[in-house]
């Protein structure tokens, strides 16, 4: 069976405190994955950064003084059309880092033979849990759609990419 995770495409990494000119342009390209993982009987797992209002007070705070994604506000939540999206029989993850072991405990409990990411942002949270996912699955097949992930820092995006194909990611 399949997993699409959806990355982090949450308001404030779209528009918001963290938000990047064509963000936006993932959201029709997201939303057509998600039915198609549907269609075809997988299953889709969202992850949402998530922070506390003490943000600034912790690592990523110190070393990214930008509060975004607090728990409960507004850009924590998923951007646009993703947002309705959301099954009750759809896996939510909220992961107070870039990567998140939680999904790797979701990955090996079902034992996916292929799992699909997209969302953002390419070079941190994507490649994150890109990596996690092949640790958790070494003999699944590890898929990262380059069209339906983004960055505001292109030279990352690509960076990123090129570390996945590095690991034996396929990125399509």
């Amino acid at each position: 069976m399949k997993a699409l995770v959806v990355v982090d495409f949450q308001v404030d990494f779209v528009n918001g405190a963290l938000g990047f000119e064509g963000a936006e342009n993932l959201e029709p390209i997201i939303a057509r994955k998600i039915e198609e993982c549907r269609a075809a009987g997988g299953k889709v797992i969202f992850t949402f950064d998530t922070h506390g209002e003490n943000y600034l007070e912790t690592a990523e705070g110190r070393k990214l003084p930008i509060v975004h994604c607090i728990d409960g506000s507004a850009g924590h939540k998923l951007y646009g059309k993703i947002a309705e999206c959301v099954k009750a029989d759809d896996i939510v993850i909220k992961k107070p880092a870039f990567g998140s072991l939680e999904l790797a405990e979701v990955l090996r409990k079902h034992n996916f033979d292929e799992v699909e990411l997209c969302g953002l942002v390419t070079d941190i949270c994507v490649v994150s849990n890109a990596m996690i996912s092949k640790a958790a699955l070494p003999e699944a097949k590890i898929v990262v759609d380059s069209s339906a992930c983004g960055s505001g820092n292109k030279e990352g995006h690509a960076k990123a990419l090129d570390v996945m194909r590095g690991v034996q990611i396929d990125v399509v």
